[in-house]
């Protein structure tokens, strides 16, 4: 029995490897045959794998597009044009800018001529000319912004740059140079320093008063009303506005404001600018600082306070919308 059992074991061994063999070859086949139809791919998605021409085209502008100089380039033209709009914009706003200025210079001087058709304006005996002739024509007219405590500084001033008597006469016919201290009146009107400053006139002969309450505060409001005076009593080429404490070389004054003569709408002087404070309790504080903008914000370009001077079209213009 031992030896039966031997001998049948391998037979059926045999039996199982051949079957197993088929089965192994059969799997294989139908694997083969059962992958390639799943991974054949349609005539209809053809198109998945090669687009057409047209979508080539398409692909390949959007590549061009991802170039990186080609995007540079084209920002850098967008810029440009950018650019170009921007200053054209600017340009025309200037020229509309000038033009209205043109027209509001003309039409102050028009309203100043007829003001002066209407009711005359005030002609000093020393240049009063015939009416035939016409007014007279200077070259500048120098304003001394002086106070009353100031007697000591407009003697310095006589003493060295401003002629006096027949020399500041000659000065005026020849050279067409008008030298005034500017003042106002006191609060009391007819008080003591009023009088000293008439005394003060009859000795001299060189103040222009004005209608106007003399005051630290109201400086700007001087200066307004000493251009309006001025341009009504003489017609000049300049105004200047010069303080009391400066010293004038008046020939090269006049050699600088000369080479400008020709020139609409002249604002010579030191220009500066400045921030706007707005802090109270500092010095030069600004109370209407609001009119500036925002907080931070600086004064326009304007001259400093001692010397300055101005075209004859801008002190009309204050003239009439002081």
């Amino acid at each position: 029995m031992t030896w039966k059992s031997r001998g049948e074991l391998p037979s059926r061994s045999v039996i199982s490897q051949r079957w197993a063999l088929f089965l192994c070859l059969g799997s294989f086949c139908a694997g083969m045959l059962f992958t390639t139809r799943i991974w054949t791919i349609p005539e209809h998605n053809k198109g998945l794998a090669r687009p057409t021409a047209s979508e080539a085209e398409k692909l390949n502008v959007v590549s061009e597009g991802c170039n990186s100089r080609i995007l540079q380039e084209m920002e850098m033209k967008r810029d440009k044009d950018i650019y170009g709009e921007v200053f054209k914009s600017h340009n025309s706003i200037q020229t509309l800018d000038k033009t209205i200025s043109n027209l509001e210079m003309e039409l102050a001087a028009a309203r100043a001529a007829q003001e002066s058709l209407r009711s005359g304006a005030p002609v000093p005996d020393d240049i009063r000319m015939s009416e035939s002739s016409g007014k007279r024509k200077y070259l500048m007219v120098v304003g001394i912004n002086t106070a009353f405590s100031s007697r000591k500084r407009r003697d310095s001033v006589r003493a060295t740059w401003m002629p006096q008597g027949e020399k500041r006469k000659k000065l005026e016919e020849e050279k067409g140079i008008i030298i005034r201290f500017v003042i106002g009146h006191s609060a009391t009107s007819g008080g003591i320093l009023d009088r000293a400053i008439e005394a003060e006139d009859r000795k001299h002969g060189d103040f222009l008063r004005l209608n106007h309450v003399e005051g630290y505060l109201e400086l700007s409001a001087k200066t307004k009303a000493y251009f309006a005076a001025a341009v009504n009593l003489w017609d000049a080429d300049f105004y200047v506005k010069v303080d009391d404490d400066v010293h004038v070389n008046i020939a090269t004054l006049g050699e600088t404001l000369v080479r400008h003569r020709s020139k609409p709408r002249i604002y010579i002087g030191c220009m500066k600018s400045g921030p706007v404070l707005s802090q109270k309790g500092v010095r030069y504080h600004e109370p209407e600082y609001w009119k500036f903008g925002e907080a931070g914000n600086k004064y326009f370009r304007h001259a400093t306070g001692q010397l300055y001077a101005i075209s004859n079209d801008l002190a009309t213009y204050i003239s009439i919308n002081q």
